[in-house]
């Protein structure tokens, strides 16, 4: 399997968006572990009709024009951490829901730190939106783009959402 890769410029800095022929793989931050692994399969694909998509879509959600997305993603992952990104992918814009609620969300209620540990290994931040998982005090914790890039992500979707 070989992928696609694209770097776009964004108000939460350089994203490397990461595809095959027939989903999106990853959006990547500057620093993220998982880029080595994806551009170690790199291929120089004249164009890629998914990254397309996703390029213009992220767009369109930093400009407040997309709530939601429609590109089919793909992950490769343990069957908790799918269920765990499958659930993300259900948590409404301009909202948060807290780790545990997300334990509770996949059916295993006191696993509030496994579910923290797979929220921190999703490879497709902003389309599977891992940003909106929150503590239960409501505080900021753990994102892979940073603290920061979490609050740009969440408060431009709170003032988009007219909340």
């Amino acid at each position: 399997m070989t992928f696609s890769a694209v770097e776009i410029e964004s108000p939460v800095g350089k994203l490397t968006l990461i595809a095959d022929e027939k989903s999106l793989r990853g959006v990547l931050w500057e620093n993220d572990e998982l880029l080595p692994k994806f551009l170690a399969k790199k291929t120089k694909a004249a164009k890629n009709l998914i990254l397309s998509r996703a390029k213009k879509q992220l767009h369109e959600y930093f400009s407040g024009k997309r709530k939601t997305f429609d590109i089919p993603i793909h992950f490769e992952g343990t069957k908790f951490q799918k269920r765990v990104w499958n659930s993300l992918r259900k948590i409404p814009y301009g909202k948060t829901q807290s780790y545990s609620g997300l334990a509770k969300t996949v059916g295993s209620p006191k696993a509030c730190r496994a579910v923290g540990a797979a929220n921190s290994k999703n490879p497709i931040s902003i389309f599977v939106p891992c940003h909106r998982v929150i503590g239960a005090d409501g505080k900021l914790v753990g994102f892979g783009g940073g603290l920061n890039n979490k609050e740009v992500l969440l408060n431009l979707e709170s003032s988009w959402n007219g909340a």
